[in-house]
């Protein structure tokens, strides 16, 4: 299984079947995260993660506070892609796998000169290759 990532033409595929998607919140600073697992032709929000609490950021019902870290199960996990916005004036999303983390940007080489403006970048469960279609 593969996470494919597309913008507009740029696309990427990369070899995960678990990853944790990051980002900093743009006003209070705080540091999000959530991890996220391929099932199928799905992506499964297993937990996700807010790391402080502020503003618009209050964590949902249900959610637990263990080392200034506020963890909780979403309500609703499954998802047929992640359409996320990519601008030049926040920090970006990072991806991060046993591997680290990476900005989001970066696995999508020509994103900010094709979309200084911003873009939406679609994550998705890359479809299944055809046997005998070449890799």
């Amino acid at each position: 299984m593969s996470l494919c990532l597309a913008s507009g033409s740029l696309l990427a595929a990369l070899p995960l079947t678990a990853f944790t998607l990051a980002w900093t919140h743009s006003i209070e600073k705080t540091r999000w995260e959530e991890d996220w697992r391929i099932t199928g032709a799905a992506l499964e929000l297993r937990e996700a993660r807010i790391h402080g609490s502020g503003a618009g950021m209050e964590p949902p019902p249900g959610a637990r506070l263990d080392g200034g870290v506020w963890r909780y199960v979403p309500a609703h996990p499954m998802h047929e892609r992640l359409r996320l916005t990519h601008s030049p004036h926040a920090a970006g999303y990072e991806l991060c796998s046993a591997d680290g983390c990476r900005p989001l940007a970066d696995l999508l080489p020509g994103l900010e000169e094709n979309h200084a403006d911003g873009a939406v970048i679609d994550l998705f469960p890359c479809p299944p290759r055809r046997p005998g279609a070449p890799p």
